[in-house]
């Protein structure tokens, strides 16, 4: 299969990657370096057409142990807009799953560390898939009350970097 063209609102991937490309964070501290990996072995992934992998990576770059001064912040912010990008643009009959009950289970489920800090940005992420497939039901064996847009918004503030609800307003869809 041809690859796709490469996410703009990642790095592209300068060599052949594996999942080594994350092995090797798994004694390291999680930062900066981890995070800049997850972006672009997300990349690399989706170029594979491997969307829902991809969009996986992204979840552990949200993850990453940054501080929102990170210079790696200033080049690529946190990975929202590819997000909605990898969503809109995901071949059809190319696995995604849905990224509704994705990011609803994410969110639910979530541990430590940095629990409300990783809680928020994955109803942010989840807020965005519903903008971008509304129609996509949620899963209704998994009791969760979905918060508002204001909420986000708020919490993202609360627990966030600085800007970075700004950040994710500019990128929700409307519906």
């Amino acid at each position: 299969m041809p690859l796709l063209p490469p996410c703009p609102n990642l790095p592209v991937p300068s060599e052949e990657l594996d999942w080594r490309a994350l092995a090797a964070h798994r004694d390291a501290h999680r930062g900066a370096a981890f995070y800049r990996d997850c972006l672009e072995y997300g990349n690399y992934l989706w170029q594979r057409t491997l969307p829902a992998r991809a969009i996986l990576c992204l979840d552990r770059a949200f993850g990453a142990e940054l501080g929102g001064d990170d210079p790696v912040l200033a080049e690529w912010p946190m990975p929202y807009a590819a997000v909605v990008w990898m969503l809109r643009h995901s071949p059809p009959g190319v696995f995604i799953g849905n990224p509704r009950v994705h990011f609803q289970h994410y969110a639910g489920r979530m541990n430590e560390p940095r629990r409300e800090q990783r809680r928020w940005r994955s109803w942010a992420c989840w807020a965005l898939s519903v903008a971008v497939f509304p129609d996509l039901p949620g899963d209704p064996r998994h009791v969760i009350r979905e918060p508002s847009i204001g909420e986000i918004e708020a919490k993202l503030r609360e627990y966030g970097f600085p800007g970075e609800a700004e950040l994710w307003l500019r990128i929700l869809p409307a519906k």
